[in-house]
């Protein structure tokens, strides 16, 4: 195995230039973590921010990837041999250690799940974060066949894998959008109303309104969703597409009478099985992934400068290894 290995290194806070493609030493083993191959890695918004200078908690220089893709290169786990392909999701990755922007990643043995699947890399990259994030917030929301449900920020990647994993569900499905052209995503992603958010209040007839809000977007909009969601509904906050504070909230004021607001944190991951559960999915065609690029390391810079400018429609995928 090679000693060095190429990575996306944030230098400090600031704009995507901040991440440089330099020649780092493998990292080297110890107990209780593995080493990983990576082979691919989905990048977030959260990315975006940790290197904007949002995260207090992260030191540069660092590696960002809060997940990655890959095969074990070295295992320190007898439960997951070397050449397994594994998984993995947070747990501090790329914020208190180095994370998925490398070829190669350290990972502690207790974020490694093991997956079997046929799946290209750049398809398998797409599902960690994404679709177990989707999954995990409609599972909150206790959406059950047949109900209305509505997406706001619908043509982020963890939009889109919802808008599928509810369709597959068959939940009737809404969802927003603030630019028309991205509407096509939506519709193929099992979608059947698309409604443009123009930043104003949207307005849903009686009829026409969800029993279930899925909020992406977050502070700008959650007192909105209150309103909008049928009575006695729910609405989960799982994104931060605005920010982090809802400016002047107040709960008594603000939720209605008998409806719940609750919310779903990435950190939740429910793990190896329903990672499982997700690729079966995919592989049967039931969840149709949205990919809407796949870069390699040295288009990394680009491709944060494309997430940053709210172009891209679908989960961005960076390809690795050698």
């Amino acid at each position: 195995m090679t000693t060095t290995m190429r990575a996306a290194v944030c230098v400090r806070a600031g704009g995507p230039e901040v991440l440089e493609i330099r020649e780092l030493p493998v990292p080297a083993v110890r107990d209780g973590w593995s080493l990983v191959r990576v082979m691919g890695a989905g990048l977030n918004r959260s990315e975006l921010r940790t290197r904007q200078g949002h995260s207090p908690s992260v030191r540069f220089p660092r590696v960002l990837g809060i997940e990655c893709v890959g095969l074990v290169a070295a295992s320190t786990d007898p439960s997951i041999p070397e050449g397994s392909t594994v998984a993995a999701v947070m747990g501090e990755m790329g914020r208190a250690f180095d994370g998925g922007y490398a070829e190669y990643a350290l990972l502690p043995n207790s974020l490694l799940m093991p997956v079997t699947t046929t799946l290209p890399w750049e398809v398998l990259a797409a599902l960690p974060e994404t679709y177990l994030t989707a999954q995990g917030a409609l599972d909150v929301l206790g959406v059950r066949p047949g109900e209305r449900l509505l997406i706001r920020g619908g043509t982020s990647s963890v939009g889109l894998a919802a808008a599928t994993i509810a369709h597959g569900l068959g939940v009737e499905v809404a969802a927003t959008t603030r630019r028309p052209e991205k509407a096509g995503a939506l519709t193929a992603a099992g979608v059947d109303r698309v409604l443009v958010d123009d930043g104003g209040s949207l307005d849903l007839p009686g009829p026409n309104k969800p029993s279930h809000v899925l909020d992406l977007v977050g502070a700008a909009t959650v007192a909105d969703s209150l309103r909008l969601v049928r009575p006695g509904g729910t609405v989960c906050v799982a994104g931060s597409l605005s920010g982090w504070l809802v400016p002047g909230f107040e709960p008594i004021a603000m939720i209605p009478s008998g409806t719940r607001l609750t919310a779903f944190h990435s950190n939740d991951n429910q793990g190896a099985a329903v990672l499982e559960r997700v690729v079966r999915n995919v592989e049967a065609g039931v969840y149709r992934p949205n990919l809407d690029r796949v870069v390699d390391l040295d288009g990394i810079v680009e491709a944060h400068r494309h997430m940053e400018s709210n172009q891209a429609a679908g989960k961005v995928v960076m390809l690795l290894g050698r």
